[in-house]
């Protein structure tokens, strides 16, 4: 298998910050709001160097996404920032209505996603936001594994004319693929090759199913790791090709089964290539408050739960 070697752990928001300041020095178009959260985001450089297109919007949200869309709609490229929870739960009507229906050039820009979140609590712990992003129409949906990606996905996001919903977090995670890399919209990432059973993983998960391989060669078991960034569009046959291969298959994603992407990619396996799949996220319960490493140990997202869930996979085989 292909090994990675985590450089440091480092927070995805941080990421987005690089990126964001990045691109902002490129494209005098390039805009961004904040929902009173511009540190938590790590916006600061962006606003510092660029105040002129930089806006604080405040605790509004829902007035966030309607200036964003009207920024959009007078030509400029806008980043539009906040907590996950705040940027898609609290203002969906607004999102569907002025940024997806409207088709704007709008990236909804989500930190503190999933229960990484951590000690803040079930309340702002959302795990249903990637459901409610990818069934609306015209919207891009990305989450990236570790800083390095996170920064490339949001440059790269900047290229692409419309919606994106942009996924990242508050902790610190290992920080894996390489620095410089390009970051391709819509194409899945092979990380390891393997015969008995695909690994698709996304966000923080990405890691742990590297980890998870390890531990599965270790056993005899031959896996695929496959980081699934771009969860709308979906590398449908890039999925297919690992599975016709594996014949087994286990997604892993820190959001609910429901909505999620294990729910895209079972729809994908059942119309064209059924196999057996197992999944490994959370199953219709709120988050809590707790240190994010033990939290997501308590809810079965990490590398041995993967292991669990790969075994079960490969004993289904016909």
């Amino acid at each position: 298998m292909t090994t990675y070697t985590n450089s440091g752990n480092k927070d995805t928001r941080s990421g987005f910050g690089a990126g964001l300041y990045e691109i902002g020095q490129k494209n005098n178009d390039v805009v961004a709001l904040c929902a009173d959260l511009t540190g938590s985001l790590k916006m600061d450089a962006f606003a510092k160097a660029f105040p002129d297109r930089f806006f604080e919007s405040g605790i509004a949200e829902a007035n966030m996404i309607g200036v964003s869309a009207g920024l959009a709609l007078s030509g400029k490229c806008v980043f539009a920032g906040s907590f996950a929870a705040f940027v898609t739960g609290r203002v969906y009507d607004q999102i569907r209505q002025a940024v997806a229906y409207s088709n704007t050039n709008v990236k909804i820009c989500a930190s503190h996603a999933g229960i990484t979140l951590g000690e803040d609590g079930a309340t702002h712990q959302i795990l249903e936001d990637i459901g409610l992003m990818k069934m609306l129409p015209n919207m891009i949906v990305i989450n990236p594994c570790d800083y390095n990606q996170t920064k490339a996905a949001t440059i790269a996001v900047a290229s692409h004319n419309g919606p994106v919903y942009l996924r990242f977090g508050r902790p610190g995670v290992p920080n894996f693929t390489p620095e410089n890399q390009k970051f391709e919209i819509g194409k899945a990432l092979k990380l390891s090759e393997g015969k008995d059973v695909t690994l698709f993983a996304t966000g923080h998960l990405v890691w742990e199913a590297l980890q998870a391989c390890k531990l599965l060669e270790e056993e005899g078991v031959s896996a695929e790791v496959m980081d699934i960034h771009t969860i709308k569009p979906l590398d449908t046959e890039s999925i297919i090709a690992s599975v016709t291969k594996t014949g087994a298959a286990v997604c892993a994603e820190e959001h609910f089964i429901a909505g999620g992407l294990g729910e895209s990619i079972a729809g994908e396996l059942a119309a064209r290539k059924p196999v057996p799949m197992e999944f490994v996220a959370v199953n219709d319960r709120f988050g809590q408050s707790g240190a994010p490493a033990e939290l997501m140990k308590s809810y079965g997202l990490d590398a041995d739960h993967i292991v669990q869930a790969a075994k079960k996979a490969i004993s289904r085989k016909q």
